[in-house]
């Protein structure tokens, strides 16, 4: 399957899909750390310097991951696929034709969802079952909106594959104030966020975990035909 250029969320996700990676003989498309949050990924997407290998005719980019649930019918270490993303009331849709191509190729191992894209962590599980009832979404990030209107403005296929590392039954830490300006994570802050609550921590630790191996070993899988 033709894919161009892979982009995830620096840190220990961009970690997770190079070491899904690492075995593959055959051609891998370019892997690149994108930052996290909305406004830093679009600042990123339109100043880098590859952006012209982003937008040359034809290519396909796959965004890959981590995400929160907004569901009880998904949970940590379930594959999901998007078929497209809302935020603030607009919606952009992933490519139909390389989604299809992703789904029959994982068919048994993922489902097709509904995306909430948001500015801030979403940390309640409150909030995540009530945007989930309100917006008829299924999961959340941070970035698939922005990417999806840059890429789509541009002509470029794109399609998002991630694993939920949270459910919507429980709290996790408060960790928006561990988010740098410039989509980066800030350790102390990260730090004491999750200190300040060590249940929900211990919690996020082993749902991260487990949706990080998921996210490698799906990884290997499409590229290791």
């Amino acid at each position: 399957m033709p894919i161009d250029t892979i982009l995830v969320a620096q840190g220990a996700e961009y970690k997770a899909v190079c070491r899904g990676l690492s075995g593959i003989t055959g051609s891998i498309p370019t892997i690149i750390a994108i930052p996290i949050g909305m406004k830093p990924l679009l600042k990123y997407l339109q100043q880098s310097q590859g952006n012209r290998q982003f937008l040359a005719p034809k290519s396909r980019v796959l965004i890959m991951g981590l995400c929160g649930s907004l569901s009880d019918r998904y949970t940590v270490g379930d594959i999901v696929l998007y078929q497209d993303c809302v935020y603030s009331g607009k919606r952009q849709e992933c490519d139909r034709t390389f989604t299809a191509q992703l789904h029959s190729y994982l068919s048994e191992k993922v489902s097709l969802v509904k995306s909430l894209t948001s500015e801030h962590v979403i940390w309640s599980a409150a909030e995540k079952r009530h945007l989930g009832e309100t917006l008829a979404a299924d999961v959340v990030d941070m970035e698939g909106f922005t990417a999806l209107e840059f890429f789509n403005a541009a002509g470029v296929d794109v399609a998002m594959l991630r694993v939920v590392s949270d459910d919507c039954q429980h709290n996790i830490p408060d960790l928006t104030s561990a988010i740098n300006s410039d989509g980066s994570l800030n350790p102390f802050p990260l730090a004491m966020g999750m200190l300040r609550q060590p249940l929900t921590a211990t919690r996020l630790i082993r749902g991260s975990l487990k949706s990080l191996k998921v996210l490698e070993q799906v990884t290997n899988r499409l590229f290791s035909s």
